[in-house]
């Protein structure tokens, strides 16, 4: 499922308004470090399947303000998270050579900042419905482009099923156009992700600075950097040849080494909860009883269990009887981001 959505020029008299989908991805190897802050390039090249749940609905309208709103969840918008669509939004604004401002409404369907890639669903729904309603003409590269500069992750769900995200070489203008995602082949091996959610809360711990503090202290970051490109390679291969205990075998160590990292960090950085914990032991049990589980966690304590679609619902069971903290909730190959409507007249 490779499918990708492209923003097209638009006449910006008629063009008031865009409304854009994008669903989260999940990194099978991962990306933990930027190589250079301002531009979102990484230290290395990562590896994500698009889920078909947890939709970011964003929609970009043009007003006659002084300044821009945004409007996430419903609650307007403030600090942080405000300025970093704004600065999005200027970025679009000055690449379309336009002035208007804009409200930003994004609503997502699954938990926000918890480790379950919300912003990368966010900012692909965003990069899209802006390019569109600004008149930017935008292919699926330059929108995955435009993407990482405001998650690096977002870059990926621009894409549906497979994608891999390049580091690119270089700083500046040519690492930005060196580092995008693009989808992959990979559909015939129809996984499932079994989401284990046992956590709704965000994250204590950003992942922006769980993700500076890492790089900057963690005497084990530059081994796992280094091991993470052999990790691409492997992970690519076993991909192609449907070789889904490679890709579950890969895709553990690659996270388990990444948190291992952040756990050396100074101080340390402590996603991993003890219910993340119990659903590790009971992923290592199923594969015990035969069942090719494995596990993946991103920045956060929420853990999901890749396997092949025929043993989901096992899967979830087994996680059930961990107790009330875990809710599983059975994810697959989802689409890429998708302008839904671009016209109000």
């Amino acid at each position: 499922m490779t499918s990708t959505a492209a923003a097209t020029a638009v006449d910006p008299i008629a063009e008031r308004a865009a409304v854009a989908v994008a669903h989260p991805n999940i990194a099978l190897v991962k990306y933990w470090g930027k190589r250079d802050e301002a531009m979102f390039l990484p230290v290395t090249g990562s590896l994500s399947m698009t889920l078909d749940i947890y939709p970011t609905t964003t929609t970009v309208r043009l007003i006659e303000g002084s300044a821009d709103t945004v409007v996430l969840n419903g609650h307007t918008a403030i600090g942080q998270a405000h300025t970093r669509v704004v600065r999005f939004l200027d970025m679009i604004r000055a690449r379309a050579g336009r002035a208007e401002h804009a409200l930003v409404d994004s609503t997502n369907a699954g938990p926000t900042g918890a480790g379950l890639a919300s912003s990368a669903s966010g900012f692909a729904a965003l990069a899209t419905a802006a390019a569109a309603v600004y008149g930017l003409d935008a292919d699926a590269r330059t929108l995955s482009r435009l993407a990482r500069r405001g998650s690096g992750s977002a870059s990926r769900s621009i894409f549906g099923g497979f994608a891999v995200w390049h580091a690119g070489e270089g700083d500046g203008e040519a690492g930005d156009l060196s580092s995008y995602a693009e989808a992959i082949e990979g559909d015939a091996l129809d996984p499932a992700l079994v989401v284990a959610v046992v956590d709704h809360g965000a994250k204590a711990v950003s992942s922006r600075e769980a993700m500076r503090r890492t790089c900057a202290t963690s005497p084990l970051y530059r081994p796992w950097a280094d091991s993470s490109a052999a990790d691409l390679d492997e992970m690519r291969k076993a991909i192609a040849r449907n070789d889904l205990p490679a890709v579950g075998e890969i895709a553990e160590r690659n996270a388990l080494g990444m948190h291992a990292s952040m756990l050396a960090a100074r101080p340390a950085i402590r996603y991993l909860s003890p219910q993340s914990i119990a659903v590790l032991d009971r992923v290592l049990a199923l594969r015990a009883e035969g069942v090719a589980a494995y596990a993946t966690i991103d920045a956060g304590p929420n853990v999901t269990v890749l396997c092949a679609r025929a043993d989901a619902q096992r899967v979830a069971a087994a996680l059930v009887e961990l107790g009330d903290f875990v809710a599983p909730t059975v994810a697959h190959l989802g689409p890429g981001a998708a302008l839904v409507t671009g016209r109000e007249r």
